[in-house]
């Protein structure tokens, strides 16, 4: 299965006009523009602000690595929609770095428009781990007021947020922004030698990849009688696809990041899959499925095998196998096997800590890092993953990147209207494979998907009026 250049042109065309149309729509006129250095870190002038939106322990974490990348490195502002979540989160962090947090309550905000409050505040490098759904609204706000950033995937939950995304992306590069993703499995040192060596032959060529991503639902809040539906959706929000994507989103993409990289990040043609509710059906695990499977079919012949399931009780897997025609390599095991035989003997370190120590280290010294070369197909990958298992039907990439599907919403605040609402039986309605044309919770916009970008930029940056909040 040679991995020739003819075969793959198609797909880099696509990827090619895909950012091209979406720095068309979302590019200079709406992030304006802002002189390099405003957003550079001299080295050795000091310390390097840091603000976090998203409270949770994700963002809780990512704050914490980010610090471990160095003594200069200060967390001097905070942003959640949840009081409580900052709080919790502020306290977590002072116990691991009290002397590098500075989070006064004058830097600490609340509220739908609280990440661009974050972003005027004077930090330099800003976190976003909130709801997935609001990633390309903060991206897009921080490469605009010339801060650099570490984005949590995934990096769009539908293809009109993933053109919003990888616009700021293209307009971080010209500002010469570093941009780096939470896929952090590229920043992992073991699967980085694992993956060098399938590139330099060690398995051969690629005939197959299978793909594993099975555990447990994430965690469940309660419902609090004084909770809107509104406010329940979002302190559950893994739970609910407008806010996640489904585990096509949260957990298969970081397998599907790892093929996809074996696959020099080439997009597949086409893609099936099928999945379904089974077990967890209960209102308290919202519209999502709790199984997954998809193909993804390349130009070459070759086919990656994604399987994900969230359900208690079952045998619970986390593995990524290359198959080749001298051997296989097993990623996460950092283990080759066949004519070779190779097993990773390197110092252990902290993947997530690594992403921000390259990070740190590329604005100290004036080389900028931006991972916006993968960001888009893994992204895609989970978006597409999410198609073809929720509407039962195979889908191609090419028609996959036209879509105008969007979980993106006109306003944000706690009093607005749900984009679901359970039946009257109490459950969420959720995806039926066969029927489904347009998933829950979801809208389709009339407008061509090229101009998508702008027009939801206008709506989702529009801070909620306090009286509406």
């Amino acid at each position: 299965m040679a991995n020739s250049d003819s075969s793959r042109a198609p797909a880099r065309a696509s990827r090619r006009d895909f950012l091209k149309a979406s720095t068309a729509v979302a590019g200079t006129a709406m992030l304006g523009t802002l002189d390099i250095a405003r957003g550079a870190h001299s080295q050795g002038s000091g310390t390097i602000k840091i603000g976090l939106i998203g409270c949770g322990g994700r963002g809780s974490g990512a704050a914490v690595n980010a610090m471990n990348a160095g003594k200069d490195v200060k967390l001097v502002a905070m942003a959640d929609i949840f009081t409580d979540r900052l709080e919790g989160a502020l306290q977590r962090i002072k116990k691991i770095k009290p002397d590098q947090v500075d989070v006064p309550r004058e830097r600490q905000f609340i509220g739908f428009d609280a990440y661009q409050k974050l972003i005027d505040s004077g930090v330099e490098v800003v976190l976003i781990a909130g709801s997935s759904l609001f990633h390309p609204i903060h991206l897009t706000a921080a490469v605009a007021a010339g801060k650099h950033v570490f984005c949590e995937k995934p990096h769009g939950l539908d293809v009109p947020g993933l053109r919003i995304a990888m616009a700021a992306a293209e307009e971080a590069k010209k500002k010469g922004l570093s941009l780096v993703s939470g896929l952090c499995w590229r920043y992992d040192t073991g699967v980085r030698e694992t993956m060098k060596r399938v590139k330099d032959g060690a398995i051969g060529e690629i005939i197959a990849i299978h793909e594993n991503y099975l555990t447990s639902p994430y965690a469940l809040r309660e419902r609090k009688p004084e909770w809107s539906e509104m406010e329940y959706q979002y302190q559950n929000w893994y739970h609910f696809n407008w806010l996640s994507g489904d585990q096509t989103a949260q957990q298969l993409i970081h397998c599907l990041d790892k093929s996809s990289w074996a696959m020099d990040d080439v997009p597949p043609v086409k893609a099936l899959g099928m999945g379904g509710r089974q077990v967890c059906t209960e209102p308290k695990y919202g519209d999502q499925f709790d199984h997954h499977a998809v193909i993804f079919e390349y130009a070459n012949g070759v086919r990656v095998f994604g399987f994900c399931r969230d359900i208690l009780g079952c045998y619970s897997e986390t593995s990524d196998t290359l198959l080749g025609t001298k051997g296989q390599a097993s990623l996460i095991k950092h283990q080759i096997k066949g004519r070779t035989n190779w097993q990773f003997k390197g110092p252990k370190a902290n993947m997530y800590d690594n992403e921000h120590a390259e990070l740190f280290a590329g604005i100290r010294c004036g080389k900028p890092i931006n991972n916006s070369n993968y960001m888009f197909t893994s992204s895609m990958l989970g978006i597409l993953a999410q198609m073809v298992c929720y509407t039962g039907q195979e889908i191609t990439w090419e028609k996959a990147m036209v879509s105008t599907q969007t979980f993106l919403q006109p306003r944000y605040g706690f009093d607005v209207e749900p984009p679901l609402r359970p039946e009257a039986n109490g459950q969420y309605p959720s995806a039926l494979p066969g029927i489904t044309k347009v998933f829950p919770g979801s809208r389709l916009l009339n407008a061509p998907h090229r101009s998508v970008p702008a027009q939801l930029l206008k709506k989702s940056l529009k801070p909620v009026p306090a009286a509406e909040r």
